[in-house]
């Protein structure tokens, strides 16, 4: 085995891993983050190792059945799992972040399979490590950033039927995983196809993330900023939101209408501490959340227990809690 297949079968992929996360102006996952995710598709790939072997010893399909169709489904799956619980736990603010975490997750995967053919099959040529490398190690990382993908942008869409973008984003990417396996076109020409179509799709998803993020930074701080400005200033009572307030005095005791006071300028001034920290690191800043933010979370679930979930609801056409504004907490606790 020479130092030109070890590279050709597992430099690609870390490159483009690396690429990835130096394109993201935000810089939200951290290091250890993406580390995290690679250790995840490694372990991916060790369970996929005994899924397949107990699943082509258990069925009496050929070695090559079941690569063209089992293999992609239990492989894809298994990366899948970790960032459906990701998504589903809010732990991914952006598209792009959705992007790293995917590409993370396949490029452990492909790192152990290509260690695993290293000793199966030290006599491969440089040619076949090459398609390897560049081929089917991008693969599995592009494969998994494309669930990635659609599984987040289908899961901010669809609130309400949160398993189904899983479903078919898992579809998507069993599809081209078996695509890819099927050979209809030379090895090398297949990973020709394979870096182009990735890297342009890949590079296209990012830039769209990143002028949205912006857009929503710059309409979202302004709106928040409003609020806080009318809350501080005394004068919220000549207001809409004064008036809806005085409503819901007739719902309410004094004393929780004065906390759902409260609970909302403590929401908008957290939103507008993860908005302005996003566009310091966006500016090349090392900025962090502050001390204060521990107290400010305390005094945020005291207060949400202490007016309950009805009076939660009630609030929300002043300020509505997205996923995304969740996700904002979730990138000040981590500070």
């Amino acid at each position: 085995m020479s130092a030109v297949n070890i590279f050709l079968g597992l430099a690609p992929v870390l490159l483009f891993l690396a690429g990835l996360v130096f394109v993201d102006s935000y810089k939200l996952v951290r290091f250890r983050s993406v580390a995290l995710a690679v250790l995840v598709g490694a372990l991916a790939a060790l369970a996929a190792y005994f899924a397949n072997s107990f699943l082509l010893d258990s069925t009496e399909a050929s070695f090559e059945t079941y690569r063209q169709t089992g293999a992609p489904v239990v492989e894809e799956a298994l990366k899948a799992a970790f960032l459906v619980w990701l998504i589903a736990a809010d732990r991914i603010g952006f598209t792009v972040d959705a992007a790293i975490y995917g590409f993370a997750v396949g490029t452990g995967f492909a790192f152990v399979e290509n260690l695993y053919y290293f000793g199966a099959a030290p006599d491969l040529s440089s040619a076949a490590w090459l398609v390897r490398g560049f081929g089917t190690a991008i693969m599995h990382g592009g494969t998994t950033t494309v669930f990635a993908l659609l599984a987040k942008t289908g899961h901010d869409l669809e609130p309400k039927h949160p398993a189904r973008p899983f479903v078919w984003s898992l579809a998507a990417a069993c599809v081209i995983h078996a695509a890819y396996n099927q050979f209809f076109l030379p090895p090398l020409t297949n990973m020709a196809v394979l870096l182009v179509v990735f890297t342009l799709m890949i590079g296209v998803l990012v830039v769209v993330s990143e002028r949205r993020t912006r857009e929503w930074l710059g309409s979202g701080f302004d709106t928040d900023q409003e609020l806080l400005g009318l809350l501080m200033s005394g004068r919220i009572s000549e207001t809409r939101v004064g008036t809806y307030l005085r409503k819901l005095k007739l719902r309410f005791d004094g004393p929780v209408v004065a906390d759902m006071l409260c609970l909302i300028r403590i929401r908008v001034e957290l939103s507008l501490r993860a908005k302005g920290l996003l566009m310091m690191r966006e500016a090349g800043f090392k900025a962090v959340a502050g001390p204060d933010i521990r107290e400010k979370f305390e005094e945020l679930e005291y207060l949400e227990k202490a007016i309950g979930r009805t009076g939660l609801l009630a609030i929300e056409p002043i300020h509505r809690w997205s996923r995304r504004d969740l996700w904002q907490l979730s990138l000040l606790g981590e500070g």
